[in-house]
């Protein structure tokens, strides 16, 4: 017998378990299914480990500067086992939460790999689930409404296959025993750049190659070309306008060589182990989507502005259906997507009100046009610009690095983006968030009164800086 549910969703990341929560507050009845663990990639394979892995990595690099702020000590190195101990224990931590909201919402959980039907004996139109456990038993479900939020995985190379000795995504490199002593880097977005700041620290040599000509190209010009200098201060080789040429990789005798073309010629990199970071790939395949109407164009499904798909009855949020990968997003679609189910009238998200974060030392963040895409728009722009060299908190932080950037609207005085590099950025990058749900302008931010000494300052000093009346500098 088949057990019906107002609603089932395929994938228990952040954005299915989050739109699961929020359908039950709605009063339907809900069923996710999880071929591996509550929490997705985001908890298991993603943001959660490796951002344990940089804080481990960021206090061990502030150890080692240890004589500056006043303090002795002896014997300071890397336990890289009790790193990974202790980044295994918040993982396991945050499973149990993620399975006592599950149990608290009364949501049923299927353990396995579900795939969708088309129309049959037990649904007269596509969306029943038949899930398959590990044992080969299978069971169906049937859903008034299907959410498919099945994520994504890393994207590889044709000629750099995954080895998992040589050769590794995120994902394996997130489970290694012992630190190598030099890693190529294959990709210069917001993965590689994290991976690159963390190991650097760790005291691995480590090498970034990226086919644009600047490493984190989709954030402001100005903030890529700060972190490239900050890495490269730190002894990270940055190589940009590379061409990596897969046929010469040749993998053994503990460690690989391979070449690239670059604008200085052919260059030949080695290292003990290259991690591909290049993106990720929606989860599309083996979901029986070719007995919907569910249509999927260049990798990931099309939705419109509620996430709803070809099939009506049928949603799809997150990595799945491209745009922007991040957790955050899939959260809000999740929630969209339910709300519209429910008859309700959720506001459309506005991508441009997304905050982007990336973990590394020192942290970026931003939301909304770079000052490049502004002007390709058509806007007049006036910008906004505060170093944290001169602010106080951040000297006493000893991490004075980097700086805070507005880009406004010069007609009409509008918010069009902030850009940031510099300490716990990613703490600030919420500001700058709800003044653009708010369509602040920078004189409403920099009439906001930001406490002394803090980071904060930073960004009320950028917003006095948009009409050359900043105070500090």
């Amino acid at each position: 017998m088949s057990q019906e549910f107002d609603l089932a969703i395929l994938g228990a990341g952040p954005g299915g378990y989050v739109a699961a929560i929020r359908a039950a507050q709605l009063g339907m009845r809900v069923a996710i299914v999880e071929k591996e663990k509550l929490g997705g990639t985001c908890l298991h394979r993603g943001c959660i480990p490796s951002k344990a892995l940089l804080r481990s990595a960021e206090v061990y690099a502030t150890l080692k500067e240890r004589d500056k702020y006043g303090i002795v000590a002896e014997g300071v190195g890397i336990d890289f086992g009790k790193m990974q101990t202790r980044k295994q224990g918040i993982v396991d931590q945050l499973h149990k939460g993620v399975q006592y909201l599950m149990e608290k919402s009364k949501i049923t959980v299927f353990k396995g790999y579900g795939r969708v039907m088309g129309p049959s004996i037990f649904s007269p139109q596509a969306g029943a689930v038949r899930i398959e456990n590990e044992a080969g038993e299978q069971e169906m479900i049937v859903p008034r409404f299907l959410l498919l939020a099945t994520g994504s995985r890393p994207r590889t190379i044709p000629g750099l296959e995954i080895d998992k000795e040589y050769v590794l995504t995120a994902d394996e490199a997130l489970q290694l025993d012992t630190l190598p002593a030099s890693m190529l880097i294959v990709g210069g977005g917001v993965i590689g750049i994290e991976w690159a700041s963390m190991l650097s620290d760790l005291e691995v040599d480590v090498t970034v190659v990226e086919a644009a000509e600047r490493i984190l190209p989709q954030e402001d010009e100005e903030v890529s070309r700060e972190m490239a200098r900050l890495l490269k201060k730190r002894k990270v080789k940055v190589v940009t306008g590379a061409k990596l040429l897969a046929e010469t990789l040749v993998r053994g005798q503990g460690g690989l060589t391979i070449q690239a073309e670059t604008a200085g010629g052919v260059q030949r990199f080695h290292a003990e182990k290259m991690l591909v970071s290049v993106g990720r790939r929606a989860n599309v395949e083996n979901l029986g989507l070719e007995a919907t109407e569910v249509k999927v164009d260049g990798g990931v499904i099309e939705v419109g502005p509620f996430y709803q798909t070809a099939e009506p009855h049928i949603y799809a949020i997150g990595d799945v259906i491209g745009g922007l990968q991040l957790a955050h997003v899939a959260s809000h679609e999740g929630m969209i997507a339910v709300e519209h189910m429910a008859g309700l009238s959720p506001a459309p998200l506005d991508y441009t009100k997304v905050p982007r974060c990336t973990y590394s030392r020192p942290e970026v963040a931003g939301i909304g046009l770079t000052e490049a895409e502004a002007r390709r728009q058509g806007y007049e722009v006036k910008t906004g610009r505060f170093s944290f060299k001169a602010l106080g908190k951040a000297l006493v932080y000893g991490e004075n690095d980097g700086f805070v950037k507005l880009v406004a609207d010069a007609r009409t005085d509008d918010l069009l983006g902030v850009h940031m590099i510099g300490p716990h950025v990613t703490e600030l990058i919420s500001e700058a968030g709800l003044a653009r749900v708010l369509d602040a302008t920078p004189w409403e931010i920099a009439h906001t009164i930001h406490p002394h000494p803090t980071l904060s300052e930073a960004m009320g000093e950028a917003a006095l800086a948009v009409d050359g009346s900043a105070i500090q500098s």
